[in-house]
């Protein structure tokens, strides 16, 4: 049988006959997910089985160069496909070896997905379901893994690179790829319609202050504000939903440390691009396969107090390590750095009440409130707007405490009465609310001053 009848037979048997499309009672059939099929599927496998018996071992040599395996992988991959029998066009040839080449030494169907500096975020919804992120968007796409088993093979491979496993009693897991971009996987039998994964890229070229002011995250004023709270070693709270781009923003803030202060990050999966010269990374671990030897965020924190740090900085608190970060704040750990999950800055610190909590130690709420009070000088809440972007929409100083409540003031706010423009897209930016904060005299002891104007409501 020639290709093109190959091809017509594949298109064929693609297309739903009558029977398909309409129910038993005559009107519509029920809606089915989106299956395309691949004409070259057979091709592709002939090619893959040929590569793995001519390179064999040689794909999995711990000794051999990334650069020279992918050499030797697409120099066998063009001579395999060359002695392929059946007749492809070049555009057929370039696809085909890509998309093994890609199965061999990648991701799979990701990698496309994985190259495209446009995607932020990749949803793997089963094996025949993939959404993405674009400019705050989510959209579906074409690609399609073959079965749930390829699917689970990528899985596995993400996985294992660092560390990390996934299986029928650790059905869970966190991991990241090499170049810092954070995974999630799900897998049967908590995941009822096959296996998910959730891609967070990031970029190897991280952004900066400069790309976020022309994103509309925050204005010139609200950077030079920022830079002088980092300096002045203010204990800030990145407060903010999932995907608002708070650990962006974290990198950013981040990078106003000065050079020569000794830096410990702290993380969940290692997603943090600091450039200053002394920063020490580390990462939680979880618990083997016989259930031992997890080392949590809270002794990450712990240990982090005895590394003689200048600075603190910690992905994200989601538990008891709340406590031990609010005490390092408290005794003198000053500038340290975290992000929360929350709606509001009033929010992020009754969220943090809540995970001191959980960190087993009975205290009074009072003193709890009393620590937090101590501790952080500035909350900054980021958010996703409905038009896509995201944007701090507000930074929050907190005054001190009066009677049992945290008091706070506003120092900026995001202006949503400027409307929207023909897109759809906020015209608002972050205005000053006229308010000084308290700690604009202890900077300026330090010699950290802001600029006269700065404080004047509206700007």
């Amino acid at each position: 049988m020639s290709l093109a009848d190959r091809l017509d037979s594949v298109r064929r048997a693609a297309q739903p006959n009558s029977a398909e499309k309409e129910g038993r009672s005559g009107g519509p059939a029920a809606p089915e997910r989106h299956r395309v099929l691949d004409p070259f599927a057979s091709v592709k496998a002939s090619v893959h089985q040929a590569l793995l018996d001519s390179l064999g071992p040689q794909l999995y040599d711990p000794h051999l160069d990334q650069g020279e395996l992918e050499t030797r992988v697409r120099h066998t991959l063009q001579d395999v496909i060359d002695q392929e029998e059946t007749p492809l066009s070049l555009a057929d040839r370039t696809r085909i070896a890509q998309e093994v080449s890609d199965e061999i030494l990648g991701h799979g169907p990701l990698e496309p997905l994985l190259r495209d500096s446009e995607i932020s975020e990749i949803m793997v919804n089963g094996p025949e379901s993939i959404y993405v992120e674009r400019a705050g968007k989510i959209y579906p796409v074409e690609t399609r893994f073959s079965s749930e088993a390829h699917l689970r093979r990528t899985i596995d491979k993400i996985v294992g690179r660092v560390g990390r496993r996934v299986d029928e009693a650790s059905p869970l897991v966190d991991a990241r790829l090499p170049d810092g971009s954070r995974v999630n996987a799900v897998i049967p039998p908590i995941a009822l319609d096959g296996s998910m994964l959730t891609i967070r890229k990031f970029s190897t070229d991280p952004f900066t202050a400069k790309d976020l002011m022309a994103f509309g995250t925050f204005t010139p004023r609200v950077r030079d504000f920022l830079d002088a709270a980092v300096r002045g070693r203010r204990n800030i709270i990145i407060s903010g939903g999932t995907g608002s781009g708070k650990t962006t923003l974290l990198n950013v803030v981040s990078s106003f440390i000065p050079e020569d202060e000794r830096i410990v990050t702290i993380e969940d999966a290692a997603e943090l691009q600091l450039h200053q010269e002394h920063v020490l990374r580390l990462e939680s671990r979880p618990s083997n396969i016989e259930g031992k030897g997890a080392i949590p965020i809270r002794e990450l924190v712990k240990n982090s107090l005895r590394m003689r740090p200048d600075r603190i900085v910690v992905g994200e608190i989601r538990d008891g390590a709340a406590l031990d970060m609010l005490q390092a704040m408290n005794t003198g750990h000053d500038g340290s750095i975290t992000t929360v999950h929350a709606n509001s800055p009033r929010d992020s610190l009754s969220r943090l009440e809540t995970l001191v909590l959980m960190a087993g130690v009975e205290l009074p709420v009072r003193a709890i409130r009393e620590q937090v009070a101590g501790a952080v000088d500035l909350v900054i809440q980021q958010a996703r707007l409905k038009d896509g972007s995201r944007r701090i929409v507000a930074i929050s100083e907190v005054a001190g405490m009066e009677s049992d409540v945290i008091t706070m003031q506003d120092i900026f706010t995001f202006n949503y009465s400027a409307g929207r423009d023909e897109q759809g897209r906020f015209r608002g930016s972050l205005v000053s609310t006229g308010l000084r904060p308290k700690f604009a005299e202890e900077l300026h002891d330090l010699g950290i001053d802001f600029a006269p104007d700065l404080f004047i409501r509206g700007n």
